[in-house]
């Protein structure tokens, strides 16, 4: 349920300096990244890292849509992952107790608005060059590596959204 008065992103208009092509990537991120905020308003941290029922955590979900973004538009740029990165990889969802809803909310959302700056520095006419996915550098395209970012971040968006919802019900 939508209790924001403002239309979703999508419905806004263009996003400033985002070829046209890129739109959907640009709305979908965005919208994730005003979810994100509006739903862990007021989150209790001590559930940042609990798996109810055997599903992902919180943390999870924050640290993956970062992660996931920041891998897919680095192939997208047709660069290797870096060892900041592989590491960011292998310790996704490993309770922090450092981490707190706001700073992963924060990390998530300074991913999205560079990924943005990588759209609008992203030119149309190479959106069907082949671009290499993981170290098996499965053959894609830069769009399908820009849209699966999009798409999969709205994915584990639904997710951790259930799970928001859930977990003050389950700790009572």
């Amino acid at each position: 349920m939508n209790n924001d008065p403002q239309p979703e992103v999508w419905m806004r208009g263009s996003i400033a300096g985002v070829p046209p092509l890129l739109q959907p990537v640009a709305h979908a991120l965005l919208q994730v990244k005003e979810e994100v905020n509006r739903y862990l308003l007021g989150f209790d941290d001590r559930l940042l890292w609990e798996k109810p029922g055997g599903m992902a955590s919180v943390g999870f979900h924050l640290q993956h849509m970062a992660g996931v973004t920041e891998r897919l538009f680095t192939y997208a740029a047709d660069k290797a992952l870096s060892v900041e990165q592989l590491n960011g990889l292998r310790t996704e969802g490993a309770p922090d107790p450092l981490l707190s809803s706001a700073v992963l909310v924060t990390a998530l959302g300074s991913r999205v608005d560079t990924a943005i700056q990588q759209l609008r520095q992203t030119d149309e006419a190479t959106l069907t060059d082949i671009r290499y996915l993981g170290r098996k550098r499965i053959p894609t395209t830069q769009l399908g590596l820009l849209f699966h970012a999009a798409e999969h971040t709205q994915r584990h968006l639904g997710q951790l959204l259930v799970t928001v919802r859930l977990l003050p019900l389950l700790s009572r």
